[in-house]
């Protein structure tokens, strides 16, 4: 099968966008949920492959391999299907651009969608991450104290080593890449395609130390289960609030309004046709 050109790949992004809008509250709590499961998973296996690398020696190669294996968590959202923020901060809007939703269903739909996020990271890093030992505690050896150590650094470098204007600027960074990875898996109309598509965004924007909201619920919260000193609440909830007000900027300025510009001003409520409207529950 050909890849979608970018105008239908615009038309099934603002049909995707209503039809995520268009359930019941609970489907989206749960698909939600799963969602932010699947990104703490993501940032879990990164912080494992990437644990014990002295910079001294790898340099900054410890960021490469922690992007290649955090895409795993979109592959997820993507492939099986559930609800991410940052995709929705795209998507949702776009629907509304090209007349399908009205402003409510929009911030409806977001907040709905940032609280599922919110309890499947935060089960992934309390239950699976802490509680299981992969990640350890500041006394502890082996690979759970480098894990522990891993994930000490990124937490307080994201919480406490970068200045507000820096955490939303990285935010804006991060969801540029990331819509522009579920844009482009919209071309794709195989598995492969779509993975491959979603592999080189995810992976720059971790490589670079761009924030992702939904990830910085997984590794700040770990971190404080994990009892790294100096790291509290407040600064958690300062980080995700810049962090999302980044992503929101990102998603909706740099590809939502972009692309409906490009492909979809002139053209209000476009219905693709049956078969290419079928990523309803993806992103």
């Amino acid at each position: 099968m050909t890849a979608r050109e970018p105008q239908e790949m615009a038309e099934v992004a603002a049909a995707t966008g209503a039809k995520k809008v268009h359930r019941s509250w609970d489907r989206v709590l749960v698909s939600s949920f799963l969602a932010g499961a699947y990104i703490a998973f993501g940032g879990l296996v990164a912080i494992t492959v990437s644990s014990g690398l002295d910079p001294e020696t790898w340099g900054t190669l410890p960021t490469l391999f922690m992007g290649a294996a955090f895409t795993l968590g979109l592959v997820l959202v993507l492939i099986a299907g559930s609800d991410l923020a940052t995709g929705n901060m795209m998507l949702v809007p776009l629907g509304a651009m090209n007349g399908k939703l009205g402003v409510p269903d929009v911030v409806r739909n977001l907040t709905l969608v940032l609280l599922g996020n919110l309890l499947g990271a935060v089960f992934v890093a309390f239950f699976l991450a802490v509680q299981t030992g992969v990640i350890g505690h500041a006394d502890s050896a082996g690979s759970s104290g480098l894990t522990y150590e891993r994930l000490a650094a990124i937490a307080e470098g994201k919480a406490l080593g970068e200045s507000p204007w820096q955490t939303f600027l990285r935010g804006v960074g991060c969801n540029w890449l990331v819509c522009l990875g579920v844009w482009m898996s919209l071309a794709a109309k195989n598995v492969s395609g779509k993975v491959l598509a979603i592999f080189f965004p995810i992976m720059a924007f971790v490589a670079m130390g761009f924030d992702h909201v939904v990830a910085n619920m997984f590794f700040l919260p770990a971190a404080i289960f994990a009892g790294v000193p100096d790291l509290g609440w407040d600064d958690t909830l300062l980080n995700w609030l810049l962090a999302g007000a980044g992503n929101l900027v990102g998603a909706v300025v740099f590809v939502a309004t972009s692309y409906w510009y490009l492909f979809l001003r002139d053209r209000p409520d476009v219905h693709p046709a049956a078969d290419t409207a079928e990523p309803a529950e993806r992103g």
